[in-house]
């Protein structure tokens, strides 16, 4: 929890960075302040180190940070935003902040216009749909882009809105009690993930002829074998997505291992709730997390969130640390 002293010095360095006019959904932003984490609270900065630097570190959270209702105003019925981003800045620059602190922040090019902060919320007509913008449904136990072996170290979402109090439910895979022969089985390269419709469906309506369409294809139709559980067997990282994963041919075992795996992360589940001001960060590689269903009202009182991924280092996947957009 952020005390009255550490929230005055925040709202300080927000201002600061209003002034300069460069928002944290472009990657000029990240360029031109690439050590903004040191302007943040000594004691919020060593925290956030801290749980950088843990291993058994999966999840934590950071509460109190300022947000005014009113002048973020309604939660939008999409995420193209007509009006812009400008109701989130403050917020957005608190993720900016935070998220510089466990590493490098970055987008994908085919995810809402490859802004590097991004929206969760409803959209009307996609109730039922396994995404961010879904209500209806319980929103699937998975990792963020499993489908990418360079996916994001850490998942940062933060709360605009929240008065239905929604839950994320988080679960920890060392904490599924598993048998050695379906360790072993999810282990090996038995299984097939590709990229979830979000990847697809908004270049294809927004951009066709965007380059990062073309590779989001090629992974979805030509995806390569890859195991869910890798690393070290004693705390292993994880990778799932079961609606869009699927086992090679025919492999019970695979199967079964994948089905007991789902009951275990069910088992062990804990609700956190994003409510206004608080923050979330998430460990993909070691936790995965769920949504529950609600009711969307669409009208501007829907629960809202605001996320950004970062990687421990881009650079380790061969890919420009400065080049903050990846396809």
């Amino acid at each position: 929890m952020l005390n009255e002293a550490e929230i005055d010095d925040i709202l300080d360095r927000v201002q600061e960075f209003t002034e300069t006019g460069i928002s944290p959904i472009e990657p000029d932003f990240y360029r031109k302040f690439d050590r903004a984490q040191e302007l943040l609270p000594p004691r919020l900065l060593r925290f956030l180190e801290q749980f950088r630097d843990d291993p058994a570190a999966t999840v934590c959270q950071v509460h109190g940070f300022p947000i005014d209702d009113a002048e973020v105003g309604p939660t939008p019925m999409h995420w193209e935003r007509p009006e812009g981003c400008s109701a989130t800045l403050q917020s957005d620059i608190y993720l900016a902040m935070c998220g510089s602190a466990l590493g490098d922040p970055f987008a994908w090019a085919t995810l809402q216009y490859g802004r590097m902060i991004q929206d969760i919320f409803p959209i009307r007509g996609d109730e039922r749909r396994e995404s961010g913008h879904g209500s209806e449904g319980f929103l699937s136990f998975h990792t963020d882009d499993a489908f990418r072996p360079d996916s994001a170290d850490y998942l940062l979402l933060f709360g605009i809105r929240n008065i239905d109090v929604v839950p994320t439910f988080v679960a920890a895979v060392r904490d599924a009690e598993l048998s050695e022969y379906d360790r072993e089985v999810l282990s090996e390269p038995r299984f097939h993930i590709v990229p979830d419709d979000e990847h697809i469906r908004q270049l294809e309506l927004r951009a066709p002829g965007d380059p990062a369409l073309e590779r989001a294809i090629a992974m979805r139709d030509r995806p390569k074998s890859v195991p869910v559980l890798f690393d070290d067997p004693a705390n292993p990282h994880v990778r799932l997505d079961v609606p869009f994963m699927r086992c090679l041919g025919d492999d019970p075992a695979a199967e079964r291992a994948l089905s007991r795996l789902r009951s275990e992360l069910d088992r062990v589940r804990r609700p956190l709730v994003a409510a206004p001001g608080t923050l979330l960060i998430l460990d993909n590689r070691s936790v995965a997390h769920a949504r529950d269903s609600f009711t969307a009202h669409y009208d501007g009182t829907d629960r809202w969130l605001r996320k950004i991924i970062v990687s421990r280092d881009l650079g380790a996947h061969g890919a420009d640390p400065l080049q903050r957009v990846r396809l």
